[in-house]
């Protein structure tokens, strides 16, 4: 045996080739992983290392089963073209990867590092930690955070609400192509919360809400002998997990862009393969709202759809035909005359509606619900929110009831609000006078919303009504149509306490801004069109064409509009924090955002001008993008907002030109202040004074230093160029801040604002080089930079005696 050591020695000293190895779950600082050289977990249950998918030759950095022929769990989004790939650890925590010099993928963890090193974990999470660092809760960054189509014990999907980071499943675009497709599985945070399966930005399955015991969609979703399940909310964290009852056994959920289907498979030792245990959509009544509103799905029923008792086909030739899509309506409409006249109709055995309008409040019983539901006359049902034991919680839905499914034997009791004659009873009342809107109001309401009409009814008593007016018969048949609630003006007037000075919070070129609670306890923001303002009734119209049709994160949620008399109001969701430039620019407020809040609100403007830009149905161009015009959530996410101003471009259409220059000074791109010219390389310029302005804590108008700079582009121009850009820094944000991500901003920003709009980058680009280490172009010379004869910079001398510094939207300018 001695011997044998001996020449195990000897080969390796004489043949410098051969080499001893032994499997290792960590590298640090001084060491990388290249193509061909794997990390393996402790315990040898997972590989990290490079892999091909099948029918590519493409190499991808992945995680994968070390004793299970090739499965992957989970792929980081960078291909690259040969084996030249290479990962590493850099000085901030973050891991790289590299093809030759360029980077193809990047972590941003937001922490601080020490002494960072990785490892890849026996359940399967890679992490980045503090070398002596055990504590989860410290890691500076987890590929748990960051699903790809698989989801292992442990993994979470859902909210963290600190950070706003969501934790959702995504599927491969096809077996060849591991890069994210548009198929996932996401929960949105609706007041009554839950999950679906989506695709793109349509809802495909819903699985419904939590009820305390499983999701309202899945009532068969029982105990097993495999896995145990959690849901978690909290006010930090909202979601759902899954852990095993056996460590031996081997389990995973699996989203497939190709069958639209999600899976969980377990693994079968003996025969090497992976059994499916249970598979999604289980039928056609799982397909999101087939049968429309208040239609009711039943495999097991005589046809697949049918109404809610007391309801009828809202077209019975359609319905015959299996055209479900229309839905259903009730035999005897409400009306609202004496709502505490009104009953409930209890429907046993269903999955509970979609959720998008709903009020939770888990104090209530369920007796308390119904007093509250049937004293809104918005309020179209409710129930318990828990249904453990004997009922908790009250949960109650507005506007029509979709998405609705019967199961039999299981499922949960929703009580639907009815006419009291429906339900056996005569009302034994005088009917209230009802008015008809006039014909003069109903035709304003058709030209302001291209053929969205309908003559509706309210109490004469007007500071009663709590209806929202659903405008979803579109007669005119162009896709232009739209299907937007329209809301009564007593419901503001209520809401705002007629429009109180002390509800006011801001105002704009559009006129005042009020905050607003409606009796459902939402929270509402309503922006009154000024009678003296130029920005009239095609302003007003414009916006409401363009919101209702963009659905995205990072924009404001419209919830509806208001023309009644000479008022025009547009109502949207409230956001907590205000505007952007409201923290931003005050040197005491601006403390609350510091380097990763700012970074976030960078990431996430990029995201929604993408979005406007490429990704949306329409290709959108703001023209006004500015901080006041940047809406903060709770948790400081941010929303961009007015789209009073901006321009639909159809096709392949990318610029344009008007004889109307709208928008403002500070913000506008050389080309269309001057001549007229936008286009998205203008939102990108806008984008590019918003950058820096984050970065700086200052206005780039108004701005004057020591050294005379008219303007923050000029200042920021000089630093780059002396190799001083880090003074330009908000002294708030020092400690905070990493400083490769301050400079790559800073960098990005001076791109964006270059004097020629074919320099810019386009906002793909843009969004890249903020989530990426690539080598970035040297910015060129940036619009609107002064200098003197000698080089030095002087004050700025333009149109500043006629021109303000403050941020309203300017609408009288004329191109030259």
């Amino acid at each position: 045996m001695d011997f044998l050591y001996f020449l195990i020695i000897a080969a390796c000293i004489l043949i410098p080739s051969l080499k001893v190895s032994t499997a290792v779950d960590t590298i640090d600082l001084s060491q990388s992983i290249s193509d061909g050289m794997t990390l393996v977990s402790q315990g040898g249950k997972f590989v990290l290392g490079f892999f091909s998918p099948e029918n590519s030759s493409k190499r991808y950095l992945g995680i994968w089963y070390e004793n299970i022929p090739q499965t992957i769990v989970w792929v980081a989004n960078g291909a690259i073209n040969d084996s030249s790939g290479i990962l590493t650890v850099n000085n901030t925590g973050n891991l790289v990867l590299r093809q030759h010099d360029r980077v193809v993928w990047y972590t941003t963890s937001g922490k601080q590092a020490q002494n960072p090193v990785a490892q890849l974990l026996d359940s399967g999470n890679l992490v980045v930690r503090e070398e002596r660092e055990t504590n989860s809760e410290s890691y500076l960054w987890q590929s748990f955070d960051y699903p790809s189509d698989t989801i292992l014990p442990g993994m979470k999907l859902g909210w963290n609400l600190r950070t706003g980071r969501e934790w959702r499943m995504t599927s491969w675009k096809s077996p060849s192509d591991p890069s994210p497709g548009d198929f996932y599985w996401g929960m949105l945070l609706y007041n009554y919360p839950e999950f679906y399966l989506m695709k793109g930005t349509e809802k495909f399955v819903r699985v419904g809400p939590w009820n305390g015991l499983h999701f309202s969609g899945i009532p068969d979703q029982m105990p097993n002998p495999i896995y145990t399940y959690n849901y978690i909310s909290s006010k930090d964290e909202i979601y759902y997990t899954y852990s095993l009852k056996n460590d031996t056994v081997i389990t995973r959920m699996v989203m497939n862009q190709t069958s639209s289907t999600y899976n969980r498979y377990v693994w079968v030792e003996d025969q090497q393969f992976w059994k499916v245990y249970k598979t999604g959509p289980k039928d056609n009544c799982d397909t999101y709202g087939i049968c429309g509103p208040y239609g009711t799905c039943k495999i097991t029923g005589s046809q697949l759809c049918e109404c809610l008792e007391k309801f009828s086909p809202k077209s019975s030739q359609a319905w015959n035909s299996a055209d479900w899509n229309q839905g259903c309506v009730r035999n005897k409409p409400l009306n609202c005359t004496d709502k505490l006249k009104d009953k409930f109709m209890k429907v046993e055995g269903v999955k509970v509606p979609d959720t998008t309008h709903t009020w939770v409040d888990e104090t209530l019983g369920l007796e308390e619900c119904r007093i509250k539901c049937l004293n809104n006359c918005s309020c179209m049902a409710y129930t318990n929110s828990d249904i453990r034991g004997a009922g908790s919680g009250c949960v109650m839905w507005f506007g029509d009831l979709i998405d609705i499914r019967t199961f039999d034997g299981i499922g949960q009791d929703l009580y639907v609000r009815m006419d009291a004659s429906e339900l056996g009873e005569q009302e034994g009342h005088k009917k209230e006078v009802i008015i008809i809107v006039s014909a003069t109001i109903a035709t304003i309401f058709g030209m302001l919303l291209i053929g969205c009409y309908r003559i509706y009814t309210t109490r004469l008593n007007k500071t009663d009504s709590t209806d929202i007016i659903e405008c979803n018969e579109n007669r005119g048949g162009s896709e232009d149509d739209l299907d937007l609630p329209l809301v009564d003006l007593s419901i503001i007037i209520t809401a705002t306490d007629n429009l109180s000075i002390k509800n006011k919070i801001g105002k704009g070129g559009f006129g005042p801004v009020y905050k607003g609670r409606l009796v459902s306890g939402q929270e509402i923001a309503v922006k009154k069109l000024s009678r003296t303002s130029r920005q009239g009734m095609r302003e007003f119209k414009n916006e409401v064409k363009l919101i209702v049709k963009l659905q995205h994160r990072n924009l404001v949620k419209l919830i509806g509009c208001c023309v009644q008399e000479q008022d025009r109001m547009l109502v949207y969701e409230y956001m907590t924090n205000g505007s952007l430039d409201q923290l931003i620019f005050d040197n005491t407020k601006s403390k609350l955002l510091d380097w990763p809040t700012r970074f976030n609100i960078i990431c996430g403007v990029a995201r929604g001008l993408l979005y406007l830009h490429q990704d949306s149905r329409l290709r959108i161009i703001h023209r006004d993008l500015k901080a006041s015009n940047v809406l903060l959530d709770n948790l400081l996410n941010p929303k961009i907002s007015d789209f009073g101003i901006a321009r639909i471009f159809g096709g392949d259409q990318t610029e344009g030109n008007t004889e109307r220059v709208v928008g403002t000074y500070g913000y506008m791109a050389p080309e269309y202040a001057a001549d007229g010219l936008f286009s998205v390389k203008s939102d990108v310029f806008s984008f590019g004074i918003l950058l820096l302005e984050i970065i700086s804590g200052k206005r780039n108008r108004g701005f004057y230093t020591a050294n005379h700079c008219p303007n923050l582009v000029t200042h920021a121009w000089s630093l780059w160029k002396e190799g001083r850009a880090i003074e330009m820094v908000d002294s708030n944000i020092e400690g905070s801040y990493i400083l490769s991500e301050v400079f790559r901003c800073i960098h990005v920003g001076l791109l964006c604002v270059q004097q020629h709009a074919e320099d810019r980058p386009a906002m793909p680009s843009v969004v890249l080089m903020l989530g990426s280490e690539s080598e970035l172009a040297e910015p060129k010379e940036p619009g609107f930079y002064v200098k003197n004869n000698q080089g030095k910079t002087t004050p700025f001398t333009g149109q500043t005696d006629t021109i303000s510094t403050n941020e309203i939207t300017i609408t009288l300018l004329e191109a030259r």
